[in-house]
């Protein structure tokens, strides 16, 4: 990257917080990746907002992160900044049967903050190891939920610099989609709408779904949680064991045989390991069963 030091001194005008060649293996879920050449943790909107603008002036990569939970980094790394909203933009308030979290709110977080209030609707997020803003723009959801279902609206940093609020109806939430990153707009935060529901039946559907989990998912090993989209009439776990890829691995790469939807690290493993996986899998289960599998993982750096 060019004039990185340059970078560095406009973004010490507006954050306190700067870093170089900063490992993103630290930072990400599946614990794998290169450095990020400048890693910045803004601490108010307005701070993020500079940040950007300094990233587009100079014309120069930038990505925001969450906690990381459903990336994969290049072992090379990325050629630009990232924009980390993960704890220092975290924010979750209550105001009666709405919750107003920032986008880097956990979602379990905010998820045990509805059962404290005696909010139901919002339990099916419990487990999901995300947060807001990557949440509201793939439209997550688990169970018997997704964030369309409680989604009231959310506001978003758009490329021209503006801050402005957006109901749900206007982000065409699909499945794990929305016109949020084809926009290329920044959640900020985002306002929920729940009903109020027994704190003991919350609780309960809270610790069933943490039940299921456990017994269903390879949650002892670092990962990015489902690799794959459901597919139309299929579930990719259920391909992907008849294609015989339970236990299959690529270097440190693995098919978890406890969930064949999961690729964990098993150990040590690289980008290239969990790609080159992914390629074979998605080859094998065209072949068999004319699927074609697509990823749910972001790419960083590729």
């Amino acid at each position: 990257m060019e004039n990185r030091s340059e970078l560095v001194t406009l973004m010490l005008e507006h954050v306190s917080d700067v870093k170089l060649d900063e490992p993103l293996s630290k930072h990400t879920s599946f614990r794998i990746g290169g450095n990020a050449q400048i890693f910045v943790s803004p601490t108010s909107f307005e701070a993020l907002q500079a940040i950007v603008n300094i990233c587009l002036q100079h014309n120069v990569l930038y990505y925001i992160l969450g906690n990381g939970s459903n990336v994969l980094v290049s072992d090379k790394g990325f050629d630009g900044v990232i924009i980390s909203v993960y704890k220092n933009l975290s924010s979750i308030s209550v105001n009666g049967n709405k919750i107003t979290a920032q986008a880097g709110a956990l979602l379990s977080k905010i998820a045990k903050q509805a059962e404290e209030a005696s909010l139901g609707g919002f339990e099916f997020a419990h487990g999901i190891p995300g947060t807001l803003g990557g949440a509201v723009t793939m439209n997550a959801g688990a169970y018997d939920g997704e964030m369309k279902d409680v989604l009231e609206s959310v506001v978003v940093l758009t490329l021209d610099g503006e801050i402005k609020s957006l109901p749900a109806a206007e982000l065409e939430l699909g499945y794990r989609t929305s016109i949020i990153p084809s926009e290329k707009y920044i959640v900020l935060e985002a306002t929920i709408s729940l009903a109020t529901k027994p704190q003991n039946e919350i609780t309960e559907k809270m610790k069933d779904f943490a039940n299921r989990r456990r017994e269903k998912q390879p949650l002892n090993y670092p990962s990015a949680g489902s690799t794959f989209k459901r597919p139309t009439g299929h579930f990719a776990g259920k391909l992907i064991m008849d294609s015989g890829f339970a236990g299959y691995t690529v270097g440190g790469a693995q098919v978890s045989s406890k969930h064949c939807g999961f690729v964990i690290n098993a150990g040590n493993a690289t980008c290239e390991d969990v790609l080159n996986l992914i390629e074979q899998v998605q080859q094998k289960v065209l072949q068999d069963y004319q699927v074609q599998l697509e990823t749910e993982i972001k790419l960083i750096g590729m």
